[in-house]
């Protein structure tokens, strides 16, 4: 089936927010003691916030009113520090100008909530070439469950099989592949090396990278 379908996620592949999340979550963390390391952070990359602070909060048995309090705290902190801080990662206008080029439907999925896209998009001046912008925000199930890309997919009136999308995380790479997509990695710089993106169909150093011959290959 021919490719003419493109989805990206958004967090630490079009714009350097990561290091964001992870500060917003240590300013919160931090009012009730917890503290995470950069490794601690890696192994929840990609997860929804509520997820996210459920899993790392989960020792001090907090009700759902406390945790949704922090979980609102961090997407407020996130969306302050990206309007004052945050950076478009290097070829995502490359990449988006790629596929517009050969006309391709192209999508967001992600696990940030909607306000947030809407701030990045806008930052990044990307919401002329969206087709589909969907959440798992609200979904039953976030990444590594594919409910997300393939939600973008059928906004886009495109099969699985059509899609490739491009992923920073190891769950966005499950999400991707359990879609049954054509899944490109853009791994954080220290993690380039490491096996577990085995799974994916191709790794790249940066979006800027991307070309010809490796839509070909794919």
């Amino acid at each position: 089936m021919q490719l003419d379908t493109v989805i990206f996620d958004m967090d630490g592949l079009l714009i350097d927010s990561e290091p964001l999340w992870n500060e917003a979550a240590a300013e919160v963390f931090g009012y009730y003691g917890k503290k995470l390391t950069p490794e601690d952070y890696a192994t929840t990359t990609g997860l929804r916030t509520s997820e996210f602070v459920a899993w790392w909060l989960r020792d001090y048995k907090f009700d759902n009113t406390e945790l949704e309090k922090a979980g609102s705290r961090i997407l407020e902190l996130v969306d302050e520090k990206i309007r004052r801080k945050g950076k478009t990662l290097p070829g995502v206008h490359h990449i988006i100008n790629f596929f517009n080029e050969r006309n391709f439907k192209i999508g967001i999925a992600t696990s940030s909530p909607l306000s947030l896209v809407k701030t990045v998009t806008e930052i990044l001046r990307l919401e002329p070439y969206l087709h589909a912008i969907t959440s798992a925000e609200f979904l039953q199930y976030g990444k590594p469950h594919p409910h997300v890309y393939l939600n973008c997919a059928e906004q886009l009136n495109s099969s699985p099989l059509q899609c490739i999308c491009f992923e920073d995380s190891v769950n966005g790479m499950i999400a991707v592949k359990a879609a049954r997509m054509k899944c490109v990695v853009v791994p954080e710089h220290s993690t380039q090396k490491s096996d577990k993106w085995s799974l994916a169909d191709l790794k790249l150093s940066s979006l800027q990278n991307f070309n010809e011959l490796h839509f070909n290959l794919l």
